[in-house]
């Protein structure tokens, strides 16, 4: 093994489109670092923004965001509200945007998975705001549900991996997870 500094190794990360209602327009921006925080109910997820981001004053404002997953089909419109400005750009044009329980968490129609949430809390680091939200309600195209189930093959979900710095798909499943271990148990 050999040390290679305090690189974040975790990816591939699912891309997603966070929106936010900005000045009362949907925006949307290319986000692939979304948290986990719990399984569970309530559900919580985080998305750390810079700073210098157009869609925080939205978030503080209205107190709720979105995180819409597109799939690979998605690259080119999701990796352009990456590289451009909602203060300049109108992103949400590309998109068929809709509003669910929380009228200000702006979501998109070609994205087949789609979470509201509302602002549960804030963690002020320097150069980030990092949102915690609470997950009021998931919405998914019938095309990608198997048994009323997300199915991340039916998904294909777009995946982005900073030392590439490319977007990458899933692969076919290699187990079955809280079974795969068992042949190692003392019979």
């Amino acid at each position: 093994m050999h040390p290679i500094g305090p690189v974040n190794a975790l990816y591939p990360m699912p891309t997603t489109l966070v929106g936010a209602t900005v000045k009362a327009s949907p925006n949307f921006l290319a986000v692939a670092h979304v948290g986990i925080l719990n399984h569970g109910t309530p559900q919580y997820l985080s998305i750390g923004l810079s700073k210098t981001h157009y869609s925080n004053g939205g978030i503080h404002e209205n107190r709720t965001f979105s995180i819409c997953m597109p799939s690979e089909d998605l690259m080119v419109e999701t990796d352009y509200c990456g590289i451009m400005t909602g203060r300049k750009t109108d992103k949400a044009a590309l998109f068929d945007v809709f509003y669910g329980q929380l009228e200000t968490a702006p979501m998109i129609r070609q994205c087949p998975v789609n979470m509201e949430l509302r602002l549960h809390d804030v963690l002020d680091f320097p150069p980030h705001d990092v949102f915690i939200g609470e997950l009021v309600e998931t919405y998914a195209d019938d095309s990608v549900l198997t048994n009323g189930k997300v199915d991340v093959s039916r998904l294909r979900p777009l995946l982005f991996d900073m030392a590439s710095v490319k977007y990458w798909r899933l692969g076919p499943a290699v187990g079955a997870c809280w079974n795969a271990g068992k042949s190692l148990k003392r019979k």
